[in-house]
């Protein structure tokens, strides 16, 4: 992606990492952006956005940056970003050489970049999570974005724009699944047209204009959701494989409208309307909902984030109430905690599940870092899932476990190289299954 400096670890996190002290966030999207409002010895002066990797969080002494929500709007600290920082030190230095961008930079006026990356992985197991061509090398993402950042100036608005498209088998759980549907019951309308389900397709994750002032910015389109704490976005997550939560207990878009307001240095709320969950321009029978949250610093090295919505989620059902609380911790110089707990409830289908995760993320050096995420999520007998050729009751609520062990490399500021081994197990669906997975992933 686009760089200030090159070398820095980024792989952040979808809305993960928190800053101890939030910045005032520009509103672009993911991938994660270290940045800081204040001048940083790691990276640009001011309030940037786009996708720079190269300033870090407090945990690698480089300064403060925010969480994970604001990899969604922008200028958060992803999960990835953890692992390495052009401040950190530690075993082995390491020289990423520069990074490569397509056009644009962070640091310089116009404020216009394009850019993307490529994706491409192997895993021996299919846990309908995103990866589900198991034996194969699969194109995930061939990932490609152009965005106008938003900035105000001497009190004046400052406007902009967002355009991503993807191709991949990624493209079936990208795609706007939330419209309205034809009479086969397939979505219809916007990115659908262009084919889903598990084999290669094109998707369209975000399409939005943009408006900033001094101290806040609006966003009106389609766009990332603020839930959670991973993402789709490859570059943003430490792991290769995705987190039950995420996949099953959270939105991936929405159409309609959020606003970012920096209320203190210490207060970040975010507040919008949005179609339900996953709609692309389209409105699935009454979906309408509330979107919105905070991010806070706990303390001198934690940050909490909260995320909600309120409301009809379109396909997803109505009288309908979703929240993502997480906790991310700075234990050491190079050690991150995060916790992450995720709820939903559906009153009119009675969908009702909720997780727990715990990330350890530990940064070696620029080039090395390597993670755990420890997962438990009880599902029902409308929303569970049985992967591994495990039988999903008829009635009642049953619980999903899952450890994934995984390394990052980056032998390049261009090039990261996501090893893992992953088991996911559950008693009540009878089944225990161990696999491996490695993803490359190619930025320019």
């Amino acid at each position: 992606m686009l760089s200030c400096i090159g070398g820095a670890f980024a792989l952040a996190g979808s809305a993960s990492a928190q800053q101890a002290t939030p910045a005032a966030y520009a509103t672009s999207p993911a991938p994660v952006v270290y940045q800081d409002a204040v001048t940083s010895d790691c990276g640009c002066s001011g309030t940037t956005s786009g996708y720079s990797y190269d300033s870090a969080p407090s945990a690698y002494g480089c300064s403060t940056c925010s969480s994970g929500i604001g990899t969604r709007l922008g200028n958060g600290c992803g999960l990835g970003s953890r692992i390495g920082s052009r401040c950190g030190g530690g075993l082995g230095e390491c020289n990423l050489g520069e990074q490569w961008k397509l056009f644009g930079s962070d640091c310089e006026e116009p404020r216009f970049n394009l850019g993307g990356w490529l994706q491409g992985g192997y895993h021996s197991e299919n846990n309908g999570l995103f990866n589900s061509n198991r034996e194969d090398f699969n194109l995930h993402q061939a990932w490609f974005y152009a965005e106008k950042v938003a900035e105000s100036e001497n009190g004046q608005l400052g406007f902009g724009f967002r355009f991503d498209a993807m191709y991949g088998i990624d493209s079936g759980d990208t795609q706007a699944f939330g419209n309205t549907q034809d009479l086969g019951g397939n979505p219809r309308g916007f990115d659908n047209t262009f084919g889903r389900g598990g084999d290669y397709g094109w998707a369209i994750p975000q399409l939005y204009g943009e408006v900033a002032g001094d101290n806040w910015s609006a966003k009106v389109g389609h766009f990332y959701t603020l839930i959670g704490y991973e993402v789709v976005t490859a570059p943003d997550n430490f792991f290769y494989s995705h987190a039950m939560t995420m996949y099953n207990s959270e939105p991936f878009t929405h159409t309609g409208a959020i606003g970012t307001f920096n209320l203190s240095d210490d207060l970040t709320a975010y507040a919008g309307w949005t179609l339900g969950w996953d709609t692309g321009f389209d409105q699935f029978q009454d979906g309408s909902s509330f979107l919105g949250g905070f991010s806070a610093p706990m303390g001198e090295f934690s940050t909490l984030t909260y995320m909600t919505t309120i409301g009809d989620l379109g396909a997803r059902g109505r009288e309908a109430y979703s929240h993502s609380v997480v906790v991310d911790t700075a234990l050491t110089d190079k050690l991150n905690w995060v916790v992450q707990s995720d709820m939903l409830r559906v009153d009119s289908t009675g969908e009702d599940n909720v997780g727990l995760n715990q990330y350890f993320l530990y940064s070696i050096n620029e080039c090395l870092g390597v993670g755990s995420r420890i997962e438990w999520w009880k599902g029902d007998s409308l929303t569970g899932y049985a992967p591994h050729g495990g039988t999903l009751p008829a009635t009642g609520s049953h619980s999903y476990y899952a450890a994934t062990f995984g390394v990052n490399v980056k032998p390049h500021a261009n090039i990261i190289v996501r090893p893992e081994y992953r088991v996911d197990w559950s008693p009540a669906l009878g089944y225990d299954e161990g696999y491996f997975g490695v993803d490359v992933i190619a930025l320019f």
